[in-house]
């Protein structure tokens, strides 16, 4: 999920505080050089408009014989959309013991519970914000299970108990254990018949309800992950539990799922998987029947304002799928906009990542109102940001093309998002970048975004444990981006395609970990990457490196004035393989150095006809990985050097953000 209006503020606060900050410093001092990133994406990167074509009748379809997933799930859930935004819901439930141990319990993800007062863990962490979006007043909704039993129709009501195991907090109830009567052995499989109902809340945050617009995510009682022993570096077996909490998203097994969804007649419902048979009418109610299988969640939505379009498409890689557009009337004639960068992220990722496996791509476009339902993935299904009556700029296709991509992390690759979200977010974000930069030519400003990263830390940290939802999205999103770029430029482009493919192959339909991919790159390159690993991801680590001082002194040799000029560069971060380091003379002569950054400081000596005017270190901004610019640049001879830091460094940044402001 991409948290576009906090980009949008911190970068607006950025400029706010470099202008306020370097003004005096900048005027009448000589301008840096003009940022190279493009203001605007050139005429050819932007889609030409066919004809607008007419609305055809959502296609039905139906399942394949084909098995990619080890399917430790299968959900046949009837649901219906009641009176009051109240869903009524029964679920069949049948899990297969993936380990060996004897289980005497299961556990269930009850994540409408988040929303039930302001004591829930989710309320505490968020404050009730997420993305710019409030919580309604009096928006609360909640789950309530009012019946489970197995097979044999015993009642498992009296042996339910609420878990709290991240916190503590007994007001949460986002998770319940359930006794078993009888002990399920490896290999066996159990069945469970639950009846539900969901109270939709008002949209803050992915689903809920604004106006006639409902957004089902995360809705029914979902079994959680039992790990064997081996997933994910895990050295016993057993079940991976954790509460809703505000920065974290979602982690389940792959499986099947069958959904008959209910709804008023004039309802038209997106889904998960595909439609096995036309929607028929009866009794006022609309009602579909949606089939998946190979996916680890099943979402939908609903509006009886849904303009729909349907389109085939095929390309390497995607033999067939039906691309399907759930649009809100103000984004009607926008639609070949979406269908154009939905075909493009298609086609990249399946040529970088492989095969898409599914049918089926559906693009959900909330009403402005249900903007906190936006920008979020599921399983063949994504939501694009709330729509208004405002021409979008390229926050359109960027939101699509990311949540596109989590077809992908997220979607086949499923890692754990509770503790380690980057595997999904960085490595999306990573691909968005090239998706928009080939497609539509809008290239990221790197150290700006690193600039932003002001509380690094591990990537493997559990989701709630950063500081704050901007250090969450800093870390897990923009510095695991630029931890991927910080090995494509020790490795190279073709090494990193090489990298990702073969990660994504070997872990499609799996559950990898940082670790699983770090042997990955350390197989494709034949090196070791623990140093880097243990700083960048394990680690909070970022690159810093400075012109510590420049010293000059005249010298006279035969007649004639030299100058013997020492030029000392400190490491004050993470190691970073090949500093670039510029010394300038005040006659104009250029020296370039490369350090290997190992070291906590080098002096660079130099003797030669002019002394040297300033150094700085990356002057080209080539380090992914620095969040620290200020410090890059140095002028001789001066008492206050760190008003000249300002004076370059926020001169480069100023003109990199307005030079090419592509978020």
């Amino acid at each position: 999920m991409i948290s576009r209006r906090a980009k949008i503020r911190l970068t607006a606060c950025l400029v706010l505080f470099l202008l306020a900050g370097a003004a005096w410093f900048i005027l009448g001092k000589p301008q840096a050089t003009i940022s190279e990133l493009p203001a605007f994406a050139p005429e050819s990167g932007k889609p030409v408009a066919p004809a607008q074509l007419p609305n055809s009748p959502e296609s039905v379809q139906t399942p394949t014989a084909e098995v990619l997933s080890d399917r430790v799930v299968e959900y046949h859930i009837d649901v219906k959309l009641a009176d009051d935004n109240v869903l009524q819901g029964t679920q069949t439930l049948t899990w297969t013991h993936p380990g060996k141990k004897t289980v005497n319990e299961l556990y269930f993800h009850l994540y409408p519970n988040a929303f039930s007062s302001q004591n829930t863990t989710f309320m505490q962490e968020s404050g009730g914000k997420l993305r710019g979006d409030v919580m309604p007043a009096n928006g609360y909704g909640s789950m309530t299970i009012t019946e489970m039993k197995t097979e044999d129709g015993l009642s498992l009501m009296h042996r339910m108990q609420y878990v709290q195991p991240d916190d503590g907090n007994i007001k949460d109830r986002t998770l319940i254990k359930v006794r078993l009567p009888k002990p399920v052995k490896g290999g066996e499989t159990i069945t469970l018949h639950t009846r539900f109902e969901v109270k939709l809340p008002q949209i803050f945050t992915r689903m809920g309800t604004a106006g006639n617009f409902v957004m089902a995510g995360q809705w029914f009682p979902k079994l959680s992950v039992y790990e064997p022993a081996g997933r994910r570096d895990r050295a016993v077996e057993g079940w991976n539990l954790h509460q809703y909490h505000g920065n974290s998203e979602f982690y389940s097994d792959f499986g099947i799922y069958s959904v008959r969804i209910r709804v008023p007649e004039k309802y038209k419902v997106a889904a998960t998987g595909f439609p096995t048979r036309p929607s028929v009418v009866k009794n006022g109610e609309k009602i579909y029947q949606f089939y998946a299988d190979d996916v680890h969640d099943f979402a939908w939505a609903a509006s009886p304002d849904f303009v729909y379009a349907e389109e085939p498409f095929s390309a390497p890689n995607v033999p067939g799928v039906r691309i399907k557009l759930y649009l809100d009337p103000a984004h009607e004639d926008l639609k070949e906009r979406y269908f154009y960068a939905a075909k493009a992220a298609l086609t990249n990722y399946s040529k970088w990542f492989g095969r898409y496996p599914y049918s089926t791509l559906s693009i959900v476009v909330p009403p402005k109102a249900g903007n906190g339902a936006g920008g979020m993935e599921y399983p063949t299904l994504v939501t694009a940001f709330g729509a208004d009556d405002t021409s979008p700029g390229y926050d359109l296709e960027r939101t699509v093309v990311h949540e596109i991509g989590h077809q992908y992390f997220y979607g086949m690759v499923a890692s754990n998002e509770f503790e380690e979200a980057w595997l999904d977010e960085g490595f999306t974000s990573y691909a968005e970048d090239k998706v928009m930069e080939l497609e539509y030519g809008l290239i990221p400003n790197l150290p700006v975004q690193a600039g932003l990263i002001t509380s690094p830390a591990p990537l493997t940290q559990e989701s709630w444990k950063f500081d704050s939802q901007n250090d969450y999205a800093s870390n897990v999103y923009t510095r695991g981006k630029l931890v991927l770029l910080g090995i494509e430029q020790q490795v190279g482009a073709k090494t990193m395609e090489r990298i990702l493919s073969t990660y994504v192959k070997k872990y499609r339909f799996k559950h990898p970990s940082s670790t699983d991919f770090q042997r990955v790159v350390e197989q494709v390159t034949r090196a070791s990457w623990s140093e880097y690993f243990n700083q960048y991801v394990y680690g909070s680590g970022m690159a810093d490196f400075a012109v510590e001082k420049i010293s000059v002194k005249p010298v006279q040799k035969e007649g004639n004035t030299w100058y013997e000029s020492s030029i000392t560069v400190q490491k004050k971060g993470s190691d970073y393989k090949g500093v670039p380091v510029r010394i300038v003379f005040e006659d104009g002569h250029v020296v370039n150095k490369q350090w290997d950054g190992r070291e906590e400081r080098i002096t660079y000596r130099l003797t030669y006809s002019s002394p040297v005017s300033w150094a700085m270190t990356d002057p080209l901004y080539s380090m992914v990985l620095e969040n620290r610019h200020m410090n890059n640049f140095l002028k001789a001879g001066l008492d206050e050097p760190v008003q000249f830091r300002w004076s370059l460094g926020a001169t480069k940044l100023i003109e990199a953000i307005f030079g090419g402001l592509t978020w």
